[in-house]
């Protein structure tokens, strides 16, 4: 046969065929992406991430972005020389903290992927949980191991807060008219005060509150590791407890897996926990056999 067809083509196709079962099944439905961890500040992966969420726009898919910026509020912090201290992996936040992590978050972080959106075809629009009432949260209170006295010590974490409400008028609003919505994770108390939430967390609230077929949680690791630093790719409430009480899962992974857990016994089909670092991994998750990352399921 003189005009066979190059393998790269074909290799294409097939790979297009192996997504005809994903798309079928998710057309309609709604993604949660939390975006953050240091792929934030590359180039090249902040274009991979944009492409991504505009083609799960593009066949249907509803995503919503939820993002981070520990190390861009981190970077700020120390420029204007204030110090941090995290408590079971939340930033304990006074009132000076709070103006900045407001100021990196819904300002500059926001806009930002809104742009890399705009720049690969989408249309994003950039709001923070103060939105539209889009969030409501309160005060968290922390505990801390105290190893002198081998008991547990009340930590105050100041403008830290979680979620207590999630109203998504607003992002079934902007999806139902083709605008792809980018969350800052601020939102305010019945108190009046602006809060600091936990991005994991607060993408976790919307999921739950969206019905959300897949919550996806891009981070700086593979997934949740095992001791000998295998990825466990499919993990369910019980195993997560098991893996917290032996010390495998552990500091800034605690409130990832417990959001997840929170997540899909409130109504998320899946969540997946993925290393945002490699190229595309939400596509690989969604549209392939394979898959990737850690999976959790009720």
């Amino acid at each position: 046969m003189t005009n066979a067809p190059d393998p790269a083509l074909l290799a294409k196709a097939e790979t297009l065929v192996e997504a005809l079962p994903y798309l079928q099944r998710y057309a309609g439905a709604t993604f949660v992406v939390k975006y953050g961890g240091h792929a934030m500040g590359d180039p090249e992966l902040q274009r991979d991430f944009a492409e991504d969420v505009v083609l799960l726009k593009a066949v249907g898919i509803n995503p919503i972005v939820v993002h981070g910026g520990g190390p861009q509020i981190g970077a700020m912090l120390k420029r204007l020389g204030v110090e941090s201290n995290f408590v079971g992996g939340l930033r304990v936040t006074d009132s000076e903290t709070a103006q900045v992590a407001e100021m990196v978050l819904a300002g500059s972080i926001n806009k930002e992927i809104v742009s890399w959106i705009g720049a690969a075809g989408g249309r994003a629009v950039g709001i923070s949980g103060k939105d539209a009432g889009l969030v409501t949260a309160e005060k968290v209170t922390g505990r801390e191991a105290d190893p002198l006295q081998g008991i547990e010590r009340h930590v105050d974490l100041g403008f830290v807060g979680e979620p207590t409400g999630v109203n998504p008028a607003i992002l079934h609003s902007l999806a139902a008219q083709g605008f792809i919505p980018v969350v800052a994770p601020i939102a305010l108390g019945a108190d009046g005060h602006t809060y600091n939430i936990n991005a994991d967390t607060m993408a976790g609230a919307i999921a739950s509150a969206c019905g959300a077929s897949r919550f996806f949680l891009l981070t700086d690791v593979a997934g949740v590791l095992d001791k000998s630093g295998e990825l466990m790719t499919d993990l369910d409430p019980a195993r997560i407890a098991a893996l917290k009480a032996d010390g495998t899962i552990k500091g800034g992974m605690i409130p990832k897996v417990e959001t997840c857990v929170n997540a899909v016994e409130q109504g998320v089909d899946a969540a997946v926990i993925l290393d945002g670092r490699v190229p595309h991994a939400m596509l690989l998750e969604i549209f392939t056999r394979r898959g990737a990352g850690t999976l959790v399921h009720a």
